[in-house]
C-alpha cells in the first residue's frame, strides 16, 4: 500500500501562524523533505515538537532527483512532509516536480493549508479581488521585463507579483514606464513580521517611495490593479495606409510604398482576415484614423499598419529570434492576432514581377 505526499503550509513570518496540524505532520512523518534543512528544524524547535523522521534537502536544484528518490518512498508507503521556507510548497516555490511525480505514480497527495504571502497581500491591498491573476518573479533582465510587462499591460484582473529588494526599485520603474504611472498599487513588505509595511497608492508613488534613499530589506508583494482593457486594434493596409500618408492609391492592387500587392498575396490576406480580423488590402479601418497607428477612433478603437507589424517582425528575428516566436510577441505588444501579423508580412513582401504573355509562334 502506498504512503501519503502531505504539502505542508509553512509560516510567512510569525510563528504563531502554523496550524496545531502542521506540529503534528512534522512530528509524525516518516520522510521530511525541506527547502532548507536548518529552517524546518527551527521551525521544529519554536513549535516545540521533535522530528522523529528522516529529514532531507528539497530545493530548486536537486528537485527533479528528489521527486524521483520521493516517490520511490511513498511507494513503499511511507508518509512525507514536503515543506517549503515560507507559504505553500510549489507556489512560487520548489514542490510541483514532485507533486506532478506522486501524482503520476497514483499516490495520494494532501495538504495541511497555511499562510501565503500572495493572498496575504491581495486581501489587504483593498484592490478587486472577484478575478486576479499571480505572476510571481518578473524576469530579472531588464529587456525580458519590459517584454512581458507590455504582455500584461491590457490585463484587467488585479495582478500580484513577487519581488526581491534588490530588483524591486528597477521593477518598478518599469511597471510605471509601461503601465503609466498613475495605475493603482500596493506594496507589501515582511507580511506578518516585526517590520511588516503596506505602502498604498499608485506605480508612481511607489517609485517616489523605493528611490527616496532609504535601505530597502525584505522580502516584497505587490499588487497592480488591472487595466481599462485594450479595444480592438484593426491593422490597416494598402490604400487605406497610403491614403493617411498622403498618397494616391491608383486602381487594382493597392500601393505599399510604391509596390503594388502581388494578387495571390491579396487572395491570401483575404483568407486570413476571416480568420483573424486582418483587413483586406485596400479597405478602411472601422473606426480609427485610417493608417495611424495607436489612434483611437470614436468607438475607442485604435489602428496599426501592416507596414509597422511586418518591420517589427523582422527586426525581432534579425536578433535571432525565431519568426514564430516573432510574431507572437509582436501580437501581444499590439493587441492584434498572429493571423494579422502574418497578413502584414504577407502584404510587406514585394510583388513578384509579371509573367511574359507567351505568344504563339
Amino acid at each position: 500500500m502506498s504512503g501519503t505526499l502531505v504539502l505542508c503550509g509553512a509560516p510567512i513570518g510569525d510563528v504563531r501562524d502554523a496550524s496545531p496540524r502542521l506540529g503534528e505532520i512534522l512530528a509524525t512523518a516518516d520522510v521530511i523533505a525541506a527547502e532548507d534543512t536548518r529552517r524546518v528544524l527551527r521551525l521544529a524547535h519554536a513549535l516545540g515538537i521533535t522530528i522523529t523522521g528522516r529529514v532531507v534537502s528539497c530545493y530548486d536544484q536537486v528537485e527533479g532527483a528528489r521527486a524521483a528518490m520521493l516517490t520511490g518512498q511513498l511507494l513503499q508507503g511511507a508518509t512525507v512532509a514536503l515543506i517549503t521556507d515560507a507559504g505553500m510548497p510549489a507556489v512560487s516555490d520548489p514542490g510541483f516536480r514532485v507533486v506532478a511525480a506522486a501524482a503520476a505514480a497514483g499516490i495520494t497527495v494532501t495538504v495541511v493549508p497555511g499562510p501565503s504571502a500572495v493572498t496575504a497581500a491581495l486581501a489587504v491591498s483593498g484592490l478587486p479581488s472577484d478575478r486576479w491573476t499571480f505572476e510571481g518573479f518578473l524576469p530579472r533582465r531588464g529587456g525580458e521585463r519590459r517584454g512581458r510587462l507590455r504582455e500584461l499591460r491590457d490585463e484587467t484582473r488585479t495582478m500580484v507579483f513577487l519581488e526581491s529588494p534588490h530588483r524591486i526599485e528597477a521593477s518598478l520603474r518599469d511597471l510605471a514606464a509601461v503601465f503609466g504611472g498613475p495605475r493603482p498599487a500596493v506594496l507589501c513588505r515582511e507580511l506578518t513580521k516585526t517590520f511588516e509595511e503596506i505602502v498604498r497608492g499608485d506605480l508612481a508613488a511607489l517609485v517616489a517611495w523605493a528611490t527616496d534613499g532609504r535601505v530597502i530589506r525584505g522580502e516584497f508583494t505587490l499588487v497592480v490593479g488591472g487595466g481599462a482593457g485594450r479595444g480592438p486594434v484593426t491593422v490597416t493596409f494598402g490604400s487605406a495606409a497610403a491614403a493617411s500618408a498622403g498618397g494616391v492609391p491608383g486602381p487594382g492592387p493597392a500601393a505599399r510604398g510604391g509596390v503594388g500587392v502581388d494578387p495571390a498575396v491579396e487572395a491570401a490576406l483575404a483568407g486570413l482576415a476571416g480568420l483573424g480580423g486582418a483587413e483586406v488590402p485596400g479597405a478602411q479601418a472601422a473606426g480609427g484614423v485610417d493608417g495611424v497607428d495607436g489612434v483611437d477612433g470614436a468607438d475607442g478603437a485604435s489602428t496599426v499598419s501592416a507596414e509597422v507589424l511586418a518591420a517589427e517582425v523582422a527586426r525581432r528575428a534579425a536578433t535571432g529570434m525565431s519568426r514564430k516566436d516573432a510574431r507572437r510577441a509582436v501580437a501581444a505588444d499590439h493587441g492584434v492576432s498572429r493571423n494579422d501579423v502574418y497578413a502584414a508580412e504577407l502584404a510587406a513582401r514585394p510583388a513578384r514581377p509579371a509573367r511574359p504573355a507567351r505568344t504563339r509562334p
